[in-house]
């Protein structure tokens, strides 16, 4: 059971990870915002009266506005640290995480406790674990605030935590993500993923601007679980944006 519930921890983390690439001139308006232009306006100051539209409007744009939503590639490196309910003993490994459009490839070795494969390579998707679902790539986390202003995408209002503002974002089909950010800066601080019964959270503690796109390089995932909360912490060691990468990446 803690295997499994690890190893969904690791499958949100590939959601989490993927930034689907969607041209934004094609977009329609969804009656809850206004249709999504070439160029991202400049985002509103944060106040305490901003709408939930202009809080996602601002975390976008503190996102990377335009090149985020236009994200060719991400390739991150570094390592991790793994932890099972209740333990204070983490499992050490390393990471590696591919996006490139709607493709992406997660690898984290932990050996000789916990090794794993995912890969979607735009149509299809594999794990080295059989019989574990994999939730949709780009239904949750970051790759929904890119898409906060299209069709079948309606934004509203969440009670603040502290000093974050809060505002979810959901589609048509019910899948929702909840943010919080820093109401000085629009950066993404938190996002809530609930999933197939699961409540999965994540936290940023270390932010960079790299090539215009915001990268986290501290961060930290938290699996709400009935046996207890699994919990992993990842440091970047490097991140390379917009270069090319290879079709065997995705590639079992």
């Amino acid at each position: 059971m803690k295997r499994c519930a690890l190893t969904l921890l690791v499958c949100l983390v590939f959601c989490a990870t993927s930034f689907a690439q969607e041209s934004s001139s094609s977009a329609k308006s969804n009656g809850n915002a206004p249709a999504a232009t070439n160029t991202i306006p400049p985002a509103p100051p944060v106040t305490p009266n901003s709408t939930p539209l202009e809080l996602a409007r601002a975390a976008l744009a503190a996102q990377g506005g335009d090149k985020f939503r236009d994200l060719k590639s991400m390739i991150m490196f570094g390592s991790a640290n793994l932890y099972a309910p209740n333990s204070t003993q983490a499992v050490p490994g390393k990471f590696v995480m591919v996006t490139a459009g709607d493709r992406v490839r997660v690898d984290i070795d932990a050996s000789p406790i916990f090794k794993f494969k995912q890969i979607y390579d735009g149509q299809q998707s594999y794990t080295s674990l059989p019989g574990v679902q994999i939730p949709p790539a780009t239904k949750f986390g970051l790759p929904v605030l890119a898409r906060y202003d299209q069709a079948g995408y309606t934004v509203t209002a969440l009670p603040d935590r502290k000093k974050l503002r809060g505002f979810r974002i959901a589609d048509i089909d019910g899948n929702a993500t909840d943010f919080y950010i820093n109401a000085n800066t629009a950066q993404v601080v938190e996002y809530l993923v609930p999933y197939n019964g699961y409540t999965f959270g994540a936290s940023n503690s270390k932010l960079k601007v790299v090539d215009g796109i915001l990268v986290a390089f501290n961060f930290s995932w938290r699996l709400e679980t009935p046996q207890g909360a699994f919990f992993a912490e990842y440091i970047v060691k490097d991140v390379k944006i917009n270069q090319a990468v290879s079709d065997d990446v995705f590639v079992p």
